[in-house]
């Protein structure tokens, strides 16, 4: 299934084709906890179940057990104006839940290990601390010139 229109095949190397899915794929992190063999999507609505395998053991080399997907509506957002609020609504999406096979297994990969978060902590203390000393220093010299406003003085 798609809807792009490739070129015709013509005699001759090298054939100037290329062709990509029409799809996209986005991995999620579940809510509830899942076995260490099952992954979830988010798909658009075209895709099947069979369109989803299919993506999956082509493009990625990835060996499917079993698919399974459910419809998911947007969420529903107001926005607030000028003239009250509108509401505007997110895309719908295909829910896609992947079973690999028993010997296969998918973990999230830590994107923030804990040694770098301990360091940015204290990189953060070091300037809460020295803004903390900038704002002691301004109020020292503001206090200087009375019956001038702060706005003013520097």
């Amino acid at each position: 299934m798609s809807s792009r229109w490739y070129p015709i095949y013509q005699k001759g190397n090298p054939q100037l084709r290329i062709f990509l899915p029409n799809f996209w794929m986005k991995l999620v992190k579940s809510k509830d906890p899942l076995p260490p063999n099952v992954v979830e999507f988010h798909v658009p609505l075209a895709m099947t179940n069979h369109d989803i395998k299919n993506y999956l053991e082509n493009i990625y080399k990835v060996k499917v057990a079993n698919v399974e997907s459910t419809l998911e509506n947007g969420k529903l957002k107001r926005a607030f104006g000028k003239i009250g609020g509108f509401v505007t609504k997110e895309e719908d999406y295909r829910r896609a839940i992947v079973t690999l096979p028993k010997t296969e297994s998918f973990t999230f990969p830590d994107l923030l290990p804990k040694e770098k978060t301990e360091s940015d902590e204290k990189e953060r203390k070091k300037m809460q601390k020295q803004q903390a000393d900038n704002f002691k220093k301004y109020e020292k010299r503001a206090n200087q010139i009375p019956g001038v406003p702060s706005w003013f003085r520097y």
